[in-house]
């Protein structure tokens, strides 16, 4: 099929458009995470999502109404995992792990309640960014915009503690407001991605994109620039194949992404051999 004849239908303008703006944030937001090394907590809020779905769909909510409820609840489980690693003195991985275990139970509990698993839920844990609505496109440019606004009014504090938070603490920066600032942010996204690529693979397009742009890049700024790059091309891609061979286009997208990923780590050891 040819790209003109692609294009001309509008869910797939839809998908393209929603898809870049997805995959832009991921793979910014991304790199902060990686370099954190908070990069399963895209999964652990993933299972939230997964539990908030199965509770939108067990109460009949659908589409536009869905993603307005299920915002909520994925932000204050942000915040829980914040203050479980704070107030119980465990580490960050623990708290995601068991935010992350109570939404998948949550999920299970109410997929039982209403009758079992059914195609709408099975659409939001493997995605189908080809079923976008005008809707959700609006919902997706919007938090967009406030997901970029925020990673730029805050960049200095969040570039200050993603190296060394010890002494972006000692320098006066609030770090426990910049980490709220950095999982609200990835909470937002993780609810936008649901859709590009579902709920089980939503970790994979915040890691993929940073992992790769960091073996390519030098500079910091360079690195989030360049992740934002792959990012979109690995998505448009994506669609474009799946597609035109009637492939998943979820999973897709992330092999092309992890192909990505190792065609950039065996050029880099290359070029060290070299």
């Amino acid at each position: 099929m040819a790209i003109t004849e692609m294009l001309s239908y509008g869910f797939m303008q839809r998908a393209l458009i929603g898809g870049s703006l997805i995959a832009i944030l991921c793979s910014v937001l991304g790199i902060f995470l990686v370099l954190r090394r908070l990069s399963l907590i895209g999964d652990g809020l993933a299972h939230v999502t997964f539990g908030s779905v199965a509770l939108a769909l067990f109460f009949r909510l659908y589409s536009f109404y869905m993603t307005l409820a299920i915002i909520p609840v994925v932000l204050v489980s942000a915040l829980g995992i914040l203050k479980l690693a704070q107030r119980a003195r465990i580490y960050g991985d623990a708290a995601i792990g068991i935010v992350s275990a109570l939404g998948i139970a949550l999920g299970v509990m109410l997929a039982s309640l209403s009758g079992g698993f059914n195609v709408d839920l099975f659409s939001y844990l493997f995605g189908n960014i080809l079923s976008i609505s005008r809707d959700e496109l609006i919902i997706a440019a919007v938090l967009f915009a406030v997901v970029i606004a925020g990673v730029l009014v805050f960049y200095n504090d969040l570039f200050a503690s993603t190296f060394d938070e010890e002494l972006a603490k000692s320098s006066g920066i609030d770090t426990g407001r910049i980490n709220a600032i950095l999982v609200l942010l990835t909470a937002l996204t993780v609810v936008l991605a649901m859709k590009v690529v579902g709920i089980m693979l939503i970790s994979a397009l915040l890691i993929l994109p940073a992992a790769t742009a960091l073996q390519l890049s030098k500079g910091f700024k360079t690195a989030i620039v360049c992740a934002a790059c792959i990012g979109v091309c690995t998505v448009v891609v994506g669609i474009g194949v799946s597609f035109s061979a009637n492939l998943p286009t979820g999973a897709t997208i992330v092999l092309i992404n992890f192909l990505t990923f190792l065609t950039a780590f065996a050029a880099r050891s290359l070029i060290r051999h070299r």
